[in-house]
């Protein structure tokens, strides 16, 4: 009673030259899901012309009138301090009245943002429309 175990047939141990590619269709299924949920988050919804961050010096004028903004909130027009009250006289008398010159303001990096806002409605009530916002060129914008 003899039983034989093994088979001297070459065809039960070929080797099978398919690629299974069920798993790198699933992989590629969940990316693209992922891909369709991330694309419309990573967009922006209003349209915005962004300048570029290193620009050009712009032509400065002979005598640039600069109101500074000190880290204390103290207002300071050229290198005289003046009163928040006393700004539009002391910007008309830099500027001989025209208020059509560009005034250059410079704040304390340390000022807040709704400071900087109330500076520049002050400017605007006080009929000076043209504000250059003054930094430092070519530095971080950290």
């Amino acid at each position: 009673m003899a039983m034989r175990v093994s088979s001297t047939d070459d065809d039960d141990f070929n080797e099978m030259h398919e690629i299974n590619v069920t798993p790198f269709i699933d992989v590629m299924l969940v990316l693209l899901i992922i891909f369709m949920v991330a694309a419309p988050l990573a967009t922006v919804d209003l349209p915005v012309d962004l300048p570029s961050a290193q620009s050009a010096p712009q032509p400065r004028p002979d005598k640039p009138i600069f109101l500074t903004v000190q880290a204390d909130h103290k207002l300071a027009v050229g290198d005289n301090i003046v009163a928040e009250n006393a700004l539009s006289a002391a910007l008309d008398q830099a500027s001989n009245g025209d208020r059509e010159l560009r005034v250059f303001l410079r704040a304390d990096k340390t000022i807040d943002y709704g400071e900087l806002m109330h500076v520049m409605s002050d400017l605007r009530n006080a009929g000076y429309l043209k504000v250059a916002l003054v930094g430092l060129d070519g530095g971080d914008l950290k």
